[in-house]
């Protein structure tokens, strides 16, 4: 039998394994500043890019892509090779996978406190930085499916079923998320509107969760886990139950984050139905990695991968324990848009993903420098620093979305709301905003403590990332039918292509079930006459909404319960959002739902809403909300706005040529109403006109107020609800 000699490429997984390390202390840095932002709202005040808005999604993406993303990778290129016995098929594409995620992620970094967003839960990024993710994770599916088909080991291990399963899933999700009508080189909608928009969207969000943070850290579980603790797997048949289980339970259940809304009856009972069997394979899963432990726990006391890798499966376990119960109709209904729902996410992400990270970087680092870890001792420590701020942040925030949700939907003996001002709410939940900024800050602190703990153990050790010489026999020709006594799932094993293609399919029968339908069927989407599209000022507003990234505190979906009719109006209908591109439903109420705010109900004055924008704290002394003073400064911008008009045309709303055409003196028009109103106050007529006297003495140029961005918020703000005209109505029972 021939044996062969090669090198495995330790550089590629040493380069991510820095990029993990980096990107996961500037994501939770943002992170923690956001927590701060809750507890001190002026920190950056009148600095556009400081903002919660615009930092919220660069802290999700840089954590989930960045910090997560490049562990992956490490983790994948290490054991890979490993488990193929063979060398990455390029180094040019590892090369390019590499700093082609770095460049996205920088640009990311750059864009998103820019405002340059798309909205959209965890694909926020703009189009040309959606090209570039596919062309660099379809460079890293091809070296890993070449090197696969160049393997020395016949039979593919289960780790690697997962990885080609995350290629394949991941792929799908983002290019049919991200189909958008660009406009310009940074701005782009959605091709889908309102609820289309919206079960795509978390049918992508859900499973960017399931096929991202989830199925390649199974992977690694498999691979890592036994390599840790020096044993076998568990069992081999547990592990095929749970990958095919889980990969084609997971992608139905996504409509479970839409619980109540819009979206049409049936999708919504499909992705409960399919959330509440994800239990089974998930905890398949756990069990098979915790039980892989047996006779290894004293290794476990003293070993601090181990103990990592421990409380990352347990965290997996609880998260995914959690998630089908969220998706029960009754429980939705109270923890949905509450910081529950926080919590249950980063229970998730800080155990699961942060602590099976460390765990490995833990154990890998020594080994690609052939050296011990600097301090053991360090790594215990950064272990129980880490734990304790697991549970210090998630804990409180369960109490904040118990509190929340209870607040939200108290009732006087007479029918009338207890806490009717959404700030009460808000001001009772304050010590668990410091109790998460102290968690966070101590995981944080843990990441400090491994940071230095790699450095020194590069620093001392003698030797360099060099790559490993290894040796195996070539792969030998054997029949492609079974063989005598060959288990169908051990052919399989060694037919890769067919493993691909069976996964493929596997994932793509949810998505063709749940989405075909409500793309194609009209009647599922019932059409209002009433509802028009937006005014070309209020188009323009809209697209600031979203700059400023108001959908991450704000939803604008009233759900058909007694508690939200009462608050903030008549619940939200599917035809109201036919329009909408892209939807803003929102996932999280850190202010009261703005679906109505421009109805009899809850319409405020124009000068009410200049002044919030402003100074919230100048409205309301306990607000937490952040001031917009940029959005009085700024010209508005209306260079693109027929463009955007024509590209709303092609997306089915139905501008007329003569309305494009006109659509500045329409802005015109509208804006000088508000402007008006504006100035029957008083406070702001004597201001405005105090303003234009300085820059005409300084010689300096005034931008009219009928030109300035926040005329355009407005005018959106008062639009939204008023399509529809309903009777104010109370509905008897809470559902």
């Amino acid at each position: 039998m021939e044996i062969q000699q090669f090198y495995y490429d330790n550089k590629i997984v040493k380069n991510f394994i820095y990029a993990t390390i980096i990107w996961g202390i500037v994501g939770m840095s943002v992170g923690l500043l956001l927590a701060l932002l809750f507890l001190f709202p002026t920190i950056g005040e009148g600095i556009s890019w400081l903002s919660f808005g615009r930092l919220r999604p660069l802290h999700t993406n840089a954590v989930i892509f960045a910090f997560v993303g490049n562990a992956i990778f490490a983790g994948v290129y290490y054991s890979l090779q490993r488990l193929l016995k063979a060398r990455m098929a390029s180094d040019l594409l590892s090369k390019i996978n590499f700093w082609g995620w770095q460049i996205i992620i920088v640009g990311a970094a750059i864009t998103l406190p820019l405002g340059y967003t798309t909205s959209k839960e965890y694909a926020e990024l703009e189009w040309p930085f959606d090209i570039a993710i596919a062309i660099i994770w379809v460079a890293f599916g091809v070296n890993m499916i070449w090197t696969i088909l160049k393997r020395r080991q016949r039979h593919l291990y289960v780790a690697v079923w997962f990885y080609l399963a995350t290629f394949v899933t991941v792929a799908v999700l983002h290019i049919f998320n991200s189909l958008e009508l660009p406009v310009s080189a940074l701005k782009s909608y959605s091709v889908y509107a309102g609820v289309q928009d919206a079960l795509v969207q978390w049918w992508y969000g859900h499973n960017a969760v399931a096929f991202f943070l989830t199925t390649p850290f199974l992977g690694l579980m498999y691979y890592f886990i036994p390599k840790a603790a020096n044993r076998p797997i568990y069992s081999y048949r547990l592990s095929i139950v749970h990958f095919w289980s889980l990969i084609f339970i997971y992608i139905w259940a996504g409509p479970h984050h839409l619980l109540y809304t819009a979206l049409p009856e049936w999708a919504q009972n499909l992705g409960v139905a399919f959330s509440v069997m994800l239990l089974m394979p998930s905890w398949g899963g756990m069990i098979n990695g915790l039980l892989t432990l047996r006779g290894a726990w004293d290794k476990v006391r003293t070993d601090p991968v181990l103990k990592f890798m421990v409380v990352a499966i347990t965290g997996y376990g609880m998260a995914t324990f959690e998630g089908p119960m969220l998706s029960l109709k009754n429980v939705n209904a109270i923890a949905h848009y509450t910081d529950w729902i926080i919590a249950h996410v980063h229970v998730g992400a800080l155990a699961w993903n942060g602590f099976l990270a460390f765990g490995m970087i833990y154990w890998l680092v020594p080994r690609l420098f052939k050296t011990k870890l600097y301090s053991k001792g360090l790594a215990n420590a950064h272990f129980w620093i880490g734990t304790l701020g697991i549970v210090i942040y998630s804990l409180p925030m369960y109490v904040a979305g118990f509190t929340q949700a209870f607040m939200w939907k108290q009732f006087n003996p007479d029918g009338n709301l207890v806490y009717a001002n959404f700030l009460e709410t808000v001001t009772e939940i304050m010590p668990m905003y410091w109790m998460r900024a102290i968690g966070g800050s101590l995981y944080i602190f843990g990441m400090f403590f491994l940071a230095y703990n790699i450095v020194k153990t590069i620093v001392t050790s003698k030797n360099k990332v060099a790559d490993e010489l290894a040796e195996a026999p070539a792969l030998q020709r054997v029949s492609k039918k079974r063989t005598s006594g060959e288990g169908w799932h051990t052919w399989l094993e060694r037919k890769p292509i067919k493993l691909t293609i069976y996964a493929t399919v596997a994932i793509l029968i949810g998505g063709i079930v749940q989405i075909v339908p409500t793309l194609m069927i009209d009647s599922n989407i019932p059409t209002i006459t009433e509802v028009k599209p937006y005014t070309p000022l209020e188009l323009e507003g809209r697209d600031l909404y979203i700059r400023e990234g108001c959908v991450g505190c704000h939803s604008q979906m009233i759900r058909p319960f007694r508690s939200e009719v009462e608050r903030y109006g008549e619940y939200s209908k599917a035809g109201e959002f036919v329009y909408d591109h892209p939807f803003l439903w929102g996932s999280k109420r850190t202010g009261p739902d703005l679906h109505r705010e421009g109805t009899d109900k809850l319409k405020k004055s124009d000068s009410w809403h200049f002044k919030h924008m402003y100074d919230p704290r100048g409205i309301e002394e306990k607000s937490i909300m952040p001031a917009y003073p940029w959005l009085i400064r700024n010209e508005l911008n209306t260079s693109m706005t027929q463009a955007k008009m024509r590209a709303m045309v092609t997306l089915g709303v139905p501008y007329t040529e003569q309305e494009i055409i006109d659509a500045l003196q329409y802005m015109d028009e509208q804006a000088i109403g508000i402007v008006k109103n504006l100035k029957e106050d008083p406070d702001l007529a004597a201001s405005f006109e105090q303003a234009e006297q300085e820059a005409t003495a300084e010689g300096a140029a005034f931008i009219a107020v009928k030109d300035r961005e926040i005329i355009a918020l407005i005018a959106y703000l008062q639009r939204l609800g008023t399509d529809i005209k309903v009777k104010d109505s109370k509905l008897t029972t809470e559902k």
